[in-house]
């Protein structure tokens, strides 16, 4: 079961598997997801987008085969994450957005430009949004069949207190 503590007015949730393993408080391991797993409708368009996009964001190896499109970041031999994408005639975009992390307004800026010359839409930034939080800058875009993400860089927690 896990242990409920506040930090400040926020709720932390303390796993029982972290006690156990005495783990420092919120580390379950070394990276907090494995893959993503996108729709896309056409897979040949979205490959030629991705292609450009995600080797800038980190996902170095194209893993691709006929069926799906993958990109992995190299852990050097280790299982790493991936961003992947399937073909689905039927998808349709929703509000959901993906939102990947960059260390230095430099480093959204360049993704920024690639993005651009891959033929992202609807792209908004890169910018400072205070409304999400002090020296929040990002860029959000769409891929070719409507899916959200952006690109961000932050110093500081989403919520204020």
């Amino acid at each position: 079961m896990a242990s409920l503590t506040f930090v400040g007015k926020h709720k932390l949730i303390e796993p029982e598997a972290v006690r156990e393993k005495n783990l420092p408080r919120n580390t379950l391991q070394s990276r907090l997801f494995d893959h993503i797993d996108l729709r896309v409708r056409d897979r040949g368009r979205a490959q030629e987008f991705f292609a450009k996009i995600l080797p800038a964001i980190g996902f170095t190896l194209d893993k691709s085969a006929e069926e799906w499109g993958a990109f992995e970041n190299d852990g050097g031999g280790k299982p790493s994450e991936f961003f992947g994408f399937t073909e689905d005639a039927d998808h349709r975009p929703n509000e959901t957005r993906i939102s990947f992390w960059a260390e230095t307004r430099e480093q959204v800026d360049r993704v920024a430009k690639i993005v651009r010359e891959a033929g992202g839409q609807n792209l908004e930034g890169p910018q400072i949004w205070p409304e999400y939080s002090p020296g929040y800058y990002a860029l959000f875009f769409e891929d070719p069949d409507g899916n959200k993400l952006e690109i961000c860089c932050r110093g500081s927690a989403i919520v204020a207190d």
